[in-house]
């Protein structure tokens, strides 16, 4: 059994079609979407449609969750940039399309073979914020599991990839399709990488395998998609994304 783990989308449709294309040269048995959809990237509509004609389980981003309640964001953040392009990505989505992404599970569990399960869930299985690191003290990150229990525990939400060890347990963080951070930011403004991030699980009869992956992204292509849209955070990441 092999699984592509694809986080934290963002309305980038450049990253997520060079990420499918690769997914599909791997011949995976199927994808996993950790959440945060269609917010804060030039199109949003486009990758929240190609997520649905997937028909791949999806979680609830803390994102997704912002659109169809809006109040609360200022309980995550107030910056006026992310605010606005939260808001700017609600007015092009449908009624329809906001419910589907606040309909999501918090969590879900996926069976690799036998006894072998990988849960799914967003920051972790307690809230689709917390940020999940590889310097989580061990104690914290057991409270942030609550009781829940898999071979493989897979989140996203703080755009950073990572794999450890947890008293036996695989945690993976297959890092940020569209936005991908070069360190930890906490709230404050990110560096930006120029690739896109997934990962993939193989399991096979008393083995369980991870693997990090990065494709490269074509720079132009994606700043023309930026020129193109009046998202408000488009000036910001044409500075980020040089050519």
């Amino acid at each position: 059994m092999r699984i592509a783990l694809v986080s934290d989308l963002h309305g980038n449709e450049i990253a997520v079609e060079a990420v499918l294309e690769q997914i599909r040269h791997l011949g995976v048995d199927g994808v996993v979407c950790l959440g945060d959809v269609a917010t804060l990237g030039p199109r949003p509509v486009e990758v929240l449609q190609r997520l649905q004609e997937l028909r791949c389980p999806c979680v609830l981003g803390n994102h997704d969750a912002f659109l169809g309640r809006p109040e609360l964001i200022q309980h995550y953040t107030r910056a006026a940039p992310v605010v606005e392009a939260i808001h700017w990505c609600r007015s092009l989505l449908t009624q329809e399309q906001i419910e589907w992404l606040g309909g999501l599970p918090a969590h879900l569990e996926l069976a690799l073979g036998g006894a072998t399960t990988l849960l799914g869930y967003h920051g972790s299985p307690r809230s689709s914020t917390d940020d999940l690191l590889s310097t989580t003290p061990a104690d914290e990150l057991g409270r942030m599991f609550g009781g829940h229990e898999a071979a493989v525990m897979a989140g996203g939400h703080t755009h950073i990839q990572m794999l450890r060890q947890h008293r036996g347990t695989l945690v993976v963080n297959p890092g940020s399709v569209g936005l991908p951070f070069r360190e930890y930011v906490g709230g404050g403004p990110p560096e930006i990488l120029d690739h896109a991030e997934y990962a993939v699980v193989t399991a096979t009869a008393g083995s369980i395998s991870v693997d990090l992956r990065r494709v490269e992204l074509a720079v132009a292509t994606l700043r023309a998609s930026l020129e193109r849209s009046d998202l408000p955070l488009a000036s910001m990441l044409l500075q980020q994304y040089r050519a």
